[in-house]
């Protein structure tokens, strides 16, 4: 087991570990709030499910779990907040301990990072550009900041996997 403080994220689309088609969770912790969004089967396009509360119970972490199995997610990509200087901070660590408890509970469901620098403040200025005021992004904030680590991931995955090899020719089919 590698220590918290050494974690890096994961490769998208990695053949040693990808479980293939399915519905994909993402999620955007934060201090009070996680984004939740999923993509569709085919690991195309992610879009907002909810936001859900942190609570000291843990309680949060059984509502992800209850969302993985009736949204049949195949994998839940939990972003990491590494700090501009590729370090790992205190909320890193945060959402390396939510990821660990939630993988706990939804084996073998895989719980993945991914490198999520930025997310929060290109989804606001998403949320900006679609002429979302200020005081209305915060209840959306966490969702599109799950939308996006998703959206990169899905992208990555394609990029990466093995269906980037048929796309550009160096499968063939015989």
């Amino acid at each position: 087991v590698v220590p918290a403080q050494h974690r890096v994220p994961d490769r998208p689309g990695d053949p040693d570990q990808d479980p293939g088609r399915g519905r994909r969770l993402g999620v955007d912790v934060g201090s009070v709030r996680i984004g939740v969004a999923v993509s569709d089967p085919d690991g195309i396009l992610a879009t907002p499910v909810e936001t859900v509360r942190r609570e000291r119970s843990g309680k949060h972490v059984r509502r992800l779990a209850q969302l993985t199995a009736e949204l049949e997610a195949v994998e839940v990509i939990v972003g990491l907040p590494r700090t501009l200087a590729d370090r790992t901070g205190p909320s890193a660590l945060d959402a390396i301990e939510l990821a660990e408890s939630l993988g706990q509970r939804i084996a073998p469901t895989p719980v993945r990072l991914a490198d999520e620098r930025l997310t929060t403040v290109s989804a606001q200025r998403s949320l900006r550009a679609a002429g979302v005021r200020a005081k209305e992004q915060r209840a959306v904030i966490d969702q599109a900041a799950a939308v996006a680590i998703l959206q990169s991931w899905l992208d990555q995955r394609r990029a990466n996997g093995p269906e980037s090899a048929w796309a550009a020719g160096d499968i063939t089919d015989g």
